[in-house]
């Protein structure tokens, strides 16, 4: 699941309504898949191997859109955030993601995902010298009271420990991924956003190359549905969806895009429940709902005080 800043110019002719929607549609439903996609293939594919097969997939996917606009030509410092970029969203993010998702299911899996704005509000007070509002704390408290309930309901499982661990997974994936947007949002601002996506995942795929032989020999021996939801995870998920994504983001507001990114764990848990026979602990469920509602509150803006004319002295 990710947020981006439109860095090109909305054209002069507005596309009719749906299309935008259509695209919101599109990169919801292919996020919360991706969920469930990496819960499934948790017993055939270690994390590392995972995110290997996925970025190689969705590189070479992007690098066709990309380069279909031209070079990129980032200077040096916007490499340095690129490769960052690359390594924590693309690399650890996915693994973090991978290995989280051994121990918990896609939906609770989803819902940890979903306190990113909140981290990505108080990281831009902090670095980027944006006010840190009574809404921001509030919502910071609520969404990890949320987080604290999802934890004690999944550790009254049979796994135990295990299960809080995942939770503590999702979380570090949730974390690198609010501070790569806080790196990305300098850089769209002035690279188009495809080609920012394109060369992070690319760098990530390379950072993952470590895990080759495992993802050849797991390959080796994984069904061959298996194998093409690797290849669904780096085509669909990550390519396509970014794709529908940048473009309904030209389209509509960021404020209005993001709140749509809420569905995403109610889709994710159906589609958990449909294809993996699986669905949170009831207590995730309150938790969840209290997380989403810590983001809502961490979004909102202050009302402006009111300007008083004073009248001037006679």
């Amino acid at each position: 699941m990710t947020s981006t800043t439109a860095a090109d110019r909305a054209p002069a002719t507005s596309p009719p309504t749906w299309m935008p929607v259509t695209a919101v549609a599109v990169t919801l439903v292919f996020w919360a898949s991706a969920f469930v996609a990496i819960r499934h293939l948790g017993e055939d594919f270690s994390p590392g191997a995972l995110t290997l097969g996925r970025l190689l997939v969705g590189s070479v996917c992007l690098g066709v859109a990309a380069l279909s606009r031209g070079l990129p030509r980032p200077t040096g410092r916007e490499w340095v955030s690129i490769v960052l970029i690359g390594v924590l969203w693309f690399g650890v993010y996915n693994v973090a993601l991978n290995a989280g998702e051994r121990r918990v299911d896609a939906g609770t899996a989803a819902m940890l995902i979903q306190v990113s704005p909140v981290l990505i509000a108080l990281l831009a007070a902090v670095f980027l010298h944006e006010r840190f509002t009574l809404y921001l704390g509030l919502g910071l408290a609520l969404a990890f009271s949320g987080v604290g309930l999802i934890s004690l309901s999944t550790s009254g499982s049979a796994d135990g420990g295990n299960d809080v661990l995942g939770v503590v997974l999702c979380l570090v994936s949730a974390v690198v991924y609010s501070i790569s947007l806080i790196l990305q949002k300098p850089l769209v601002a002035r690279l188009p956003a495809i080609h920012v996506v394109w060369l992070a995942c690319t760098v990530g795929a390379i950072s993952c190359l470590p895990f080759a032989g495992r993802l050849a020999d797991e390959t080796a021996a994984a069904s061959v549905s298996s194998i093409v939801w690797i290849v669904y995870l780096g085509v669909f998920p990550t390519a396509i969806a970014f794709t529908t994504y940048a473009y309904a983001l030209r389209h509509m507001s960021a404020s209005n895009l993001g709140v749509t990114t809420y569905l995403v764990p109610p889709i994710t848990i159906v589609m958990g429940v449909v294809f993996l026979g699986e669905a949170p602990p009831p207590m995730a469920y309150v938790g969840g709902a209290l997380a989403l509602v810590g983001v809502a509150v961490a979004r909102r803006k202050p009302r402006p005080r009111p300007v008083v004319d004073v009248p001037a002295p006679a």
